[in-house]
């Protein structure tokens, strides 16, 4: 989910002060947004046992937790809208926590979707969105570095919860582990209470504040209507399926979307597959968080450079092959050596993309008409992200082997890559053709209206004169012996 955008505000943010201690609640809080639907995986295959539960049938908790998180994203913006930050985050951390402490107790496959990827998913979803929000309130010029400082909680909470999940499921099992997670989790509603109302400084005069109270509908219901249907269309603004730039970058984040979460889901249990002990599997995440964590700020100083910045599209499509091709390479690392060195890879390549993908969405929509977009995409995109893991498990469940899954997952991340590298260039060359065909246009319009200014000037003629130019209004030649009219050729 990508940062809210700021508010027309009637204030200039002070770019600091209590905002930094905002941003470590954001931390915080998008720390387990991310994380916590990656780092479940470990307990997937003790899931599995005691629940009976098929590899494609487990892949669905975490799946539908990402697509809730997602999803949720336009009812969470009109929560944080009406009743500020603070308490919608606070509400997402008490919802993540009981949610993990009833799933515990669940005794079903069905309960564990209901309760971890629903309700927690939901849960995520108000704590992202209120996060992002309160920070484009307290930053203004030194806005990308405390998103960026907030967004880094995703890599730093998936390097340090990957051996801690692991360490709880050995003392306490999976259930004792998810109700610990839970009362970790409640540390979402600290970093939500951390999350003050902007205090406005020049508060507006009485009569100002009468006439605002005047214009304001009487019926609250009315109101609460009209702004959700105004947050509706906002997200939901089809005309971007008309922009051809537009519909090239969803289909080709659509693949990369499909295949991006399953590697990272089944990679502690591939690795203990190839004979790797249970600990140095979890570790693979966090070595792949820590390279996460260090690439995507690095990727960003590469692309905003004046060499790249043109060929922002070309260098995404090409994070994503370079993503693609490592899962392809996967299935040929047998040793624990060679798995480190696919994690590294991942991390690198992971963090590439996704420290490009809205920022290509940005380049091609401009600023404002790029909340509408993500929003569409956002919404978009929740529907590869919910059967792309669940395909993957099915694919182990047939052929018994996670090899398969890396070689889907790859070939299509791949595909993706390639797709957007194609199409981008054709885009670029109709751009080009379709603007000189407008500039050829612009210039026959300005040469018309020059005549016509000019013909305007021109005197008219003596009478009994006629020349091309003396016509009437409509264009049609006047003839200069009126008796003639009605007289036969």
């Amino acid at each position: 989910m990508s940062p809210a955008p700021a508010d027309e505000l009637d204030y200039k943010p002070r770019d600091g002060g209590w905002g930094w201690v905002v941003v470590f609640g954001a931390h915080i809080s998008i720390g387990f947004a991310y994380s916590t639907s990656k780092v479940l995986s470990i307990f997937f295959s003790e899931i599995q046992e005691q629940l009976e539960s098929s590899t494609s049938e487990v892949a669905w908790i975490s799946s539908i937790m990402l697509a809730s998180m997602y999803a949720g994203g336009p009812v969470s913006s009109v929560l944080v809208g009406r009743f500020g930050s603070r308490p919608i985050a606070m509400l997402g951390g008490v919802m993540c926590a009981v949610s993990m402490a009833t799933a515990s107790v669940g005794n079903s496959i069905i309960f564990l979707y209901l309760c971890i990827g629903v309700i927690a998913g939901c849960g995520l979803s108000f704590n992202l969105n209120a996060s992002l929000t309160i920070i484009s309130k307290y930053f203004l010029v030194k806005r990308p570095l405390a998103n960026g400082l907030a967004m880094a909680g995703s890599p730093v909470f998936q390097s340090v919860m990957a051996p801690v999940n692991q360490y709880l499921l050995d003392s306490f099992g999976w259930r004792g582990s998810l109700l610990i997670l839970g009362g970790l989790m409640l540390n979402c509603c600290v970093a939500g209470a951390l999350m003050r109302p902007v205090s406005v400084p020049c508060k507006p005069s009485s009569s100002a504040l009468r006439t605002k109270a005047e214009e304001q509908p009487n019926n609250s219901k009315t109101t609460l209507k009209e702004s959700c249907l105004m947050n509706v269309k906002k997200f939901l603004d089809f005309s971007f399926f008309k922009d051809r730039g537009f519909v090239i970058y969803l289909c080709g984040n659509m693949l990369f979307i499909f295949g991006a979460y399953s590697p990272i889901m089944f990679l502690q249990a591939y690795a203990v597959s190839k004979g790797v002990d249970e600990y140095s599997a979890a570790y693979l995440l966090s070595i792949m968080g820590l390279v996460d964590m260090f690439v995507r700020p690095s990727t960003g100083l590469v692309a905003n450079s004046k060499w790249i910045r043109p060929r922002i599209q070309y260098l995404f499509s090409i994070a994503m092959i370079f993503n693609g091709t490592t899962h392809l390479l996967c299935p040929l690392m047998e040793s624990y050596a060679f798995l480190v060195v696919y994690a590294v890879l991942y991390g690198m390549s992971f963090g590439m993309v996704f420290a490009l993908i809205f920022e290509c969405l940005m380049d091609l929509m401009g600023n404002e008409r790029f909340p509408s977009a993500v929003g569409l995409v956002t919404i978009m995109e929740c529907f590869p992200m919910l059967v792309g893991p669940p395909a993957a498990g099915l694919l182990v469940d047939i052929f018994g082997d996670y090899d398969y899954l890396f070689i889907m997952c790859g070939a299509v991340i791949s595909t993706g890559g390639l797709f957007l590298f194609v199409m981008n260039i054709y885009n670029y060359h109709m751009l080009k053709k379709e603007g000189l065909a407008n500039g050829k246009e612009q210039n026959q319009k300005t040469t018309d209206n020059q005549d016509e200014v000019e013909m305007k000037q021109t005197p008219e003629p003596e009478m009994g004169q006629t020349g091309p130019e003396d016509k009437n209004k409509n264009g049609v030649q006047r003839d200069p012996y009126p008796e003639n009219v009605g007289t036969p050729n």
